[in-house]
């Protein structure tokens, strides 16, 4: 997803990617090829639904894409967290305080030494646990029932009494292009209130350079965020992180257009390959139409606690923009842009790989 501030979205994943032929979805078959990834059966394994005893039971949430998304969360902090140093220190500091990314990254090392990389990192350590375990896990409950409305097929939607979906008959899932869009942006969209106050703290913390320190800690941070703005402080810059994490949208879009693209052109292509391509390619899309949001995500969440500057994130784009025009809203790109490929493509790699390990439900395409 996350080069940014956010747990990055930082952003991510889309759920056609772990798909496969209803040949495949048998353990003992292997998932290989790009081709694999564009037909889906729902069914989990074990007997034929007909032979299964329907309680009537309103199956209520599927927990394995909030599961899997945990791990693509930690992956995402190992991976990308110093990128996400870099950028923030540019897009937040004064103009004219750093000539480049290289200077931040040298500046950084030389005078605060090489654990500074990993400043400000235990809020994300939580944070983008539970804000990825949500977006991913939303994403996939979103797909799901978008796919759903969209053929009129709920026979998926109960629970076999012993803890295990129906399984889909006698037709797999289709979701539209328009489906992924929607079930990206309303992930994006459900995941900010909690993470939020991650990338709060999380910015907070990697503004401090060799000054006098403000917070000891996340714990000191929080603490005093709340002291001077209430627990609602802590959601400072909740209309920024909207805006931004709606584009969320554009990244799932693109995720399935490139492994549809790659399933076309590059057939033989390993499962795994193909993911974790379509997630470094997807998140570089999502990164240059949503990186001016994050600059204004991340101003305000900076901003000062009792003289701001600005007032609405609106004031804060204007301010942005009077610095230097639509560049200014590109300060820190470079540092993203290179975070964003590594950093997603290894979650959804990840997400991916532990969805499939788990049996998850898949989609074809519509």
């Amino acid at each position: 997803m996350s080069t940014s501030t956010t747990s990055d979205p930082l952003p991510a994943p889309a759920l056609p990617s772990h798909s496969a032929t209803p040949s495949q979805l048998s353990p003992a078959a292997p998932l290989t090829g790009a081709a694999a990834t564009t037909s889906y059966s729902t069914s989990t394994g074990g007997p034929p639904a007909s032979s299964r005893k329907d309680k009537g039971k309103s199956k209520a949430i599927d927990l394995k894409g909030f599961a899997a998304g945990t791990a693509s969360g930690l992956t995402k902090l190992v991976v990308g967290h110093p990128f996400d140093i870099v950028k923030v220190r540019l897009q937040c500091s004064p103009p004219g305080t750093y000539s480049g990314p290289l200077d931040v990254l040298m500046r950084t090392l030389r005078q605060e030494g090489p654990r500074a990389m990993y400043k400000g990192a235990t809020p994300p350590a939580i944070g983008w646990t539970i804000s990825d375990s949500m977006l991913m896990g939303s994403l996939h409950q979103y797909r799901l029932i978008i796919a759903r409305a969209e053929t009129g097929d709920w026979s998926g939607w109960r629970d076999d009494g012993k803890g295990r979906s129906q399984a889909n008959e006698p037709k797999n899932l289709q979701l539209s292009l328009g489906g992924h869009f929607l079930a990206g942006l309303l992930a994006g969209q459900t995941v900010c209130f909690v993470a939020c106050p991650t990338e709060h703290l999380k910015a907070r913390l990697q503004m401090q350079t060799t000054g006098p320190r403000l917070y000891t800690g996340p714990i000191d941070c929080a603490r005093k965020v709340i002291q001077v703005k209430g627990v609602t402080g802590l959601w400072h810059g909740l209309g920024g992180t909207l805006l931004f994490r709606s584009w969320m949208g554009v990244m799932f879009l693109s995720y399935e257009l490139i492994l549809r693209g790659l399933n076309k052109f590059a057939p033989d292509l390993n499962q795994g390959t193909a993911n974790f391509l379509a997630g470094g390619m997807a998140s570089n899309f999502f990164w240059v139409s949503a990186f001016p949001f994050d600059a204004v995500k991340n101003r305000l969440m900076t901003d000062s606690l009792t003289n701001p500057r600005y007032p609405t994130w609106r004031a804060c784009a204007r301010s942005i923009y009077a610095e230097g025009g639509p560049k200014a809203f590109y300060r820190g790109f470079v540092p993203g842009i290179l975070r964003a490929f590594p950093t997603n493509a290894s979650a959804l790699w990840v997400w991916e790989g532990v969805m499939r390990l788990m049996g998850a439900e898949k989609l074809g395409k519509a």
